[in-house]
């Protein structure tokens, strides 16, 4: 007589096979030490694996084949099998990875050591560092050029954010903004560059081309105080008409007209809202809600929140597999 299977070996057997036409979410949690797998059509968690030490950046590949974590108390990158859940291999990081990006041609990776004031550029291939970039205080937020010419880090301490040549790996300017900067995010088109900043309250609009900021956009919430609102996370769709931003204790994203800077809107969503991440369609907008132990996904068309999927504890980071 055949032994039943058990509980996690069905899981097991249903992850392996999932359709691949699906596109997987997936959700770092930085206290639960774990990632949480959502089916981006179903919308329903379909899985957790170990991530790792406080995982918190996470980032997939352009092929799809390679998930990267920041895993920040192991000081490394741990970097996983997208299709089966299993750690591969892991990558020098330097101290306390925070967030990263990878170039768009998917190597090599550029990571932020907060402990350090560094940027440790590894070749992904090689599993070798390239360079280690000396930047300002607790560099955090790490964003790339659409041309893969320009590494942008910003420095919560410093609130600055600096321009790093990718092949010189020399910084070639600094743009002081507001207090604490933690994110940096170029439009698709590559001539507007958004700087958030948690403590300012604001999100800097840089001319790549001048280095200079041509506008600060602010926020007012009816019935949230100005201290509460901390921009964070910042995404902006394939046409540069919209751009989302992460609005932390103030459990709101904001809707930006990607044009006018103008803010359009707010969408509340969970707890202490920290990153986001597209569908590579752009229907669906996820976001990762820190204190309430969630993902909010909003439909990108209708801004609109319509549904919270409850992942595991303080979700930090997201990343949504490409086709």
């Amino acid at each position: 007589m055949k032994a039943a299977l058990t509980t996690s070996a069905i899981l097991a057997i249903c992850l392996t096979t999932a359709p691949a036409f699906a596109n997987r979410v997936f959700v770092s949690n930085e206290k639960g030490n774990d990632i949480t797998v959502i089916d981006s059509d179903t919308l329903e968690v379909i899985g957790t694996f170990p991530g790792g030490n406080r995982p918190r950046g996470i980032t997939i590949s352009p092929d799809g084949k390679e998930l990267y974590v920041c895993a920040s108390d192991d000081d490394l990158v741990r970097v996983y099998d997208p299709e089966t859940f299993q750690e591969t291999h892991t990558l020098p990081s330097g101290p306390d990875p925070e967030l990263f990006v990878l170039h768009p041609s998917g190597n090599p990776l550029y990571i932020a050591n907060e402990d350090d004031n560094l940027v440790t550029v590894v070749d992904v291939k090689t599993h070798q560092v390239l360079a280690e970039i000396p930047v300002g205080v607790e560099p955090e937020g790490m964003g790339v050029s659409p041309d893969g010419k320009v590494v942008i880090n910003t420095s919560e301490t410093t609130n600055m954010a600096h321009f790093i040549d990718t092949e010189t790996f020399e910084i070639t300017a600094n743009v002081l903004v507001d207090l604490r900067p933690r994110f940096a995010q170029y439009n698709p088109a590559g001539t507007k560059l958004y700087v958030s900043a948690e403590i300012g309250g604001t999100v800097s609009v840089i001319n790549p081309e001048t280095q200079q900021i041509d506008k600060k956009i602010t926020f007012e919430i009816p019935g949230v105080l100005p201290e509460a609102i901390q921009p964070v996370g910042v995404r902006v769709t394939a046409d540069g008409k919209k751009v989302y931003v992460a609005l932390g204790p103030a459990n709101r994203i904001a809707v930006v007209d990607g044009e006018t800077d103008e803010v359009l809107d707010y969408l509340l969503v969970g707890q202490r809202v920290w990153q986001l991440a597209f569908t590579p369609d752009e229907k669906y907008l996820f976001t990762t809600n820190g204190n309430s132990n969630d993902v909010s996904v909003i439909d990108v068309a209708k801004d609109e929140v319509i549904k919270s999927i409850a992942v595991g504890q303080q979700p930090w980071g997201v990343v949504v597999a490409p086709n």
